[in-house]
């Protein structure tokens, strides 16, 4: 059985997922589950239900920092970990930086209140929104933009998982209208720049904003 990634296109975990498979080449098939859409045998793979997850012959994962290591170590390809045990610690806290502490307000809070409550029937809370935005956020931000300080990547030169992790929230927050601001945080708005245009993400997006385009004419 080929590997089988499942989750939807709009998910920053899967859209993390996806980048890592086209970086490192790694044949797969795509099969597209929302969600809050599960259907049940979705359970067998992953036990509480979340996106992504994979099944690689009869070895089945959820939890996308999980499956991303097992990717790296299982398929080989540059190392999205960088080249050293200090390297490849940074990479995993800031990919937990962006999946735990970004991800609540990015994610689940600016876009999920842009996109999502309207598909449910209901009100964006504006105002939950402007303090993610105003309040929680910035000082993420501003971590992350010293973080880089200056270079092209978290590792400096190289690209890694945590370039990626990173990435994929803040493409959340721009399909909702919300850009980085590139005064404030320079360094985050050049990695952003830096990314989408690498072709592993940059085919990814097109088939996303027809997704946002179509669930923002409902």
């Amino acid at each position: 059985m080929a590997l089988t990634l499942y989750g939807a296109i709009l998910s920053p975990f899967v859209r993390k997922i996806r980048i890592q498979l086209a970086e490192q080449t790694i044949p797969h098939e795509h099969v597209i589950v929302a969600p809050l859409r599960q259907p049940e045998w979705y359970f067998d793979i992953s036990p509480l239900g979340r996106i992504p997850a994979i099944q690689d012959g009869e070895l089945k994962l959820a939890d996308s920092a999980v499956i991303a290591q097992y990717l790296q170590d299982t398929y080989g390809g540059a190392s999205l970990y960088g080249e050293t045990p200090a390297e490849a610690a940074r990479v995993r806290w800031l990919e937990k930086y962006a999946d735990y502490e970004l991800a609540p307000w990015a994610t689940f809070t600016v876009f999920a209140q842009r996109i999502l409550e309207p598909l449910k029937g209901n009100q964006t809370d504006e105002q939950a929104v402007a303090r993610a935005l105003e309040e929680y956020l910035p000082p993420l931000l501003d971590y992350l933009d010293g973080e880089l300080g200056g270079k092209a990547f978290f590792l400096g030169d190289r690209m890694s998982l945590a370039d990626i992790a990173v990435t994929s929230q803040l493409i959340n927050m721009a399909h909702v209208g919300e850009l980085i601001d590139e005064d404030r945080w320079p360094c985050l708005s050049s990695l952003l720049a830096r990314m989408t245009a690498r072709s592993s993400l940059s085919s990814l997006l097109p088939a996303e904003h027809q997704l946002i385009a179509k669930l923002n004419s409902r």
